[in-house]
């Protein structure tokens, strides 16, 4: 893993497509922005990891899949992202 300091308003630059950006830090939070093709699917790794739930509940059986969408409590996020296939947290600026 690397690991880098940066303070708010400093960049990091993955290849090509991808550029985080330090916006805020405060109260123990750092706030981040991310830029990058809309293409490119971003997710927050808990989200990642609820649409990799609802993948399994589909895959063994659609009712299940409808009742895990039902009672889920990021459903307003998950149902968009499957949606679209591109994004899953709007982003305002992204280019």
């Amino acid at each position: 893993m690397l690991v880098l300091t940066r303070r708010s308003g400093q960049a990091i630059c993955i290849g090509d497509d991808i550029r985080i950006v330090v916006t805020r830090i405060e109260d123990g939070q750092v706030r981040i922005g991310i830029e990058s093709r809309r293409d490119l699917l971003i997710l927050r790794e808990e989200l990642r990891e609820s649409v990799r739930e609802g993948n399994r509940a589909a895959h063994t059986n659609p009712a299940d899949l409808d009742r895990w969408l039902q009672e889920h409590p990021l459903r307003e996020q998950i149902i968009p992202a499957a949606e679209s296939g591109t994004e899953a947290i709007p982003h305002e600026d992204r280019s």
